[in-house]
């Protein structure tokens, strides 16, 4: 039967198409060899970058003992080392951001170029729309992480308070090298945004549509909203459903769903919300509310 079977629905009229991906277990053509072996790179570290973020702990009881005990050095010297090795992580993470926007990019020109309909694309290059789905679940895993470990910013902001203290002092940091301030004034504006990783990668949209003029926008929102209505038919009915592997499935489902509508908005002229939106956005808020609150509180806050 193939891994992307066409799905008939009620709401054929408001969508290019449906259609089930096998997320599971698309591999690439030999014309999507060359985009999707550059995007692997980056994906294959995607797992690491989200252990080590579900792991930071933070400094904060190394940072209250500073605070509460100015005049100790002992004190001061035992946050500093606290606080060095997870700023570098930080800084990691950051620049992992980077990378995954110049992956997006790569991943939209080819799913959207004007050689066949971004419908036909998402048909013939299964194994690149999986990459792009993967993109978009880690994104949201991110953002989720981020979202609930206040230790983040803490550390990042304990960290640039004494390396200004350092500076007026004269005392010389060797870990300035590392994160120097023009490096730690994007990595601020990075992570005082409460989902910085979607905010890169909505940026980096709009960026593809506004260097891309030779391209319709409907490409790329097309594109969006056709992976949209593809998650909501797969978790809907029973049959597609049935068809995961895995039960992990339905949570990357439910998260790619919410970050293409999320990257719709920003795009597109008139934003995902509104009665003319391609995207059936009843349906899909339907399926998020279906499934146990737990597990899609942070993907109805993204929305909101």
């Amino acid at each position: 039967m193939g891994n992307l079977i066409k799905v008939l629905t009620r709401d054929i009229d408001n969508n290019a198409g449906n259609f089930f991906l096998d997320f599971e277990n698309a591999q690439p053509t030999e014309a999507e060899r060359a985009v999707w072996e550059q995007v692997n790179e980056v994906l294959m570290e995607a797992l690491a970058i989200l252990d080590d973020l579900q792991s930071y702990n933070g400094a904060g009881e190394e940072i209250r003992q500073a605070i509460q005990n100015p005049s100790e050095d002992q004190v001061q010297e035992r946050a500093w080392a606290a606080v060095v090795p997870l700023v570098g992580k930080l800084k990691k993470f950051y620049e992992f951001s980077l990378r995954l926007e110049g992956s997006l990019h790569g991943l939209l020109k080819a799913l959207t170029s004007a050689r066949c309909s971004p419908t036909q694309h998402l048909e013939q290059e299964q194994a690149l729309a999986r990459q792009f789905a993967e993109i978009l679940h880690f994104t949201l895993r991110f953002d989720e992480l981020k979202m609930t470990n206040p230790a983040i910013q803490n550390d990042f902001s304990y960290y640039r308070r004494t390396l200004n203290r350092m500076r007026i002092n004269n005392v010389a940091a060797e870990e300035e090298n590392e994160v120097n301030n023009e490096l730690a004034n994007r990595m601020s504006l990075f992570y005082a945004n409460a989902t910085p990783m979607l905010k890169t990668l909505s940026d980096a949209t709009t960026k593809f549509v506004s260097d891309n003029t030779d391209l319709p926008i409907e490409n790329t929102t097309d594109c969006l909203c056709t992976m949209a209505s593809v998650c909501k038919v797969m978790l809907e009915t029973p049959e597609y459903r049935s068809r995961f592997a895995s039960e992990d499935t339905v949570s990357f489902c439910l998260r790619v769903m919410v970050g293409v509508i999320i990257l719709y908005d920003y795009v597109h002229p008139a934003g995902a919300f509104v009665k003319s939106s391609k995207i059936e956005m009843k349906g899909c808020i339907k399926v998020l509310k279906d499934q146990p609150q737990s597990s899609v509180e942070g993907l109805l806050n993204a929305l909101r």
